[in-house]
């Protein structure tokens, strides 16, 4: 008698043309080989625990070594005689060219890095006309206090820590500048200075060192917000020239003074 498993494997494989009682007149008559060989059908072997195994060479026996010469890796174990390589953590860095002068000291030097360099991050007048229309900055009033780096840093328009000394503000974009925007800024272009005053606004550049610059960013971080310290002798003549709209020329500061006198009368050439 057949098994139920070998009854169904053998009548899958029969064509369809034969009934199942062939199947069973040929069954009870002769062995399960003859009845495939007749039908032309095979055993159906099933996938079970104990049969699962890998594919015929896919995957290969790895070589023993330290086991004589047998394995054709014995006694040295394929690493030579004595040497760095041969000992245990052998640790030879992928650049190392056997003692002779490597790539990175035979190829000669260029450039330089300022170490006393104080890069200003760029901020252009379009970029301000544009987050004005946007919403996202606000125009101040005449007697509102300027906008500082702390309110281009709320804006959006720079990042926080990507403002290492200052910002600096340039002229790209200028035919599209229409708000009169007061700004206190670090350094600005001469171009960007006629933008804004053409525009209607003013613009100040004040000096902020590495501590007044961390605290107009993070004043959190103080308890008693520190005095601003004066510009260096370097940059002394920078921020006291009127046409850099230096902070510490007689011209802007006498035009503050009038702003907390009330007296908004200009009487200085290119006020507004």
């Amino acid at each position: 008698m057949l098994s139920r498993f070998a009854f169904r494997s053998v009548r899958a494989a029969l064509p369809p043309s034969l009934p199942p009682q062939a199947l069973l007149s040929s069954a009870a008559a002769a062995p399960a080989e003859d009845a495939l060989e007749g039908s032309r059908g095979e055993i159906v072997t099933f996938l079970t625990l104990n049969n699962i195994s890998d594919n015929p060479g896919s995957r290969k026996k790895r070589r023993r070594i330290g086991r004589g010469i047998g394995c054709s890796k014995g006694k040295t174990c394929g690493r030579g005689h004595k040497g760095q390589r041969a000992r245990a953590g052998k640790n030879v860095r992928p650049t190392f060219e056997g003692g002779q002068t490597p790539l990175h000291k035979r190829l000669p030097k260029r450039g330089m890095t300022n170490v006393h360099a104080t890069p200003m991050t760029p901020i252009n007048v379009g970029t301000l006309q544009d987050y004005v229309d946007m919403g996202r900055l606000a125009v101040p009033s005449p007697d509102a206090s300027p906008l500082t780096i702390t309110d281009l840093v709320d804006a959006g328009i720079v990042k926080k820590s990507s403002v290492k000394h200052g910002v600096k503000l340039l002229a790209k974009g200028r035919e599209r500048l229409q708000s009169p925007l007061r700004l206190e800024v670090s350094r600005a272009s001469r171009s960007a200075i006629d933008a804004v005053e053409e525009a209607g606004g003013e613009i100040a550049t004040v000096h902020l060192n590495r501590l007044a610059l961390k605290a107009l960013l993070k004043p959190h971080k103080f308890d008693v917000i520190p005095r601003r310290a004066l510009p260096p002798p370097k940059l002394m003549p920078y921020y006291t020239s009127y046409e850099n709209r230096g902070y510490l020329s007689p011209e802007v500061q006498m035009r503050q003074l009038r702003k907390k006198l009330g007296d908004l009368s200009p009487t200085v050439e290119g006020d507004k």
